[in-house]
């Protein structure tokens, strides 16, 4: 089964490089990613990594964790069957208005 394209290259420029929001206290969220079950990624930063592309934001499932994922992880749930996909009305804002909006 094809998977679409979860974060097609005419994005990337707009997406701030890994470690440019480091330290600060209430991020922009550029990208939201999110499944059926629940789980929401955040994106704030990202960057190329050799034939990847790797991201840095807030995961929200039964847990919140800050971290880094990659578009190659999100691609391989998307293929084992965990329906992925990419908010496309999403605008970006800081992560305390995207926070106060979710539930």
């Amino acid at each position: 089964m094809p998977v679409p394209e979860l974060f097609p290259n005419e994005l990337r420029p707009a997406l701030p490089p890994l470690r440019s929001q480091e330290g600060i206290c209430d991020p922009v969220v550029y990208v939201r990613f999110f499944t059926s079950s629940g789980v929401i990624w955040y994106v704030t930063e990202g960057s190329p990594d050799d034939d990847d592309f790797v991201f840095f934001g807030l995961v929200v499932g039964p847990d919140e964790e800050w971290g880094e994922f990659s578009l190659s992880e999100l691609t391989d749930w998307a293929r084992s069957g965990v329906p992925i996909e990419r908010d496309e009305h999403f605008t970006p804002e800081r992560l305390s208005h995207v926070m106060s909006r979710k539930g």
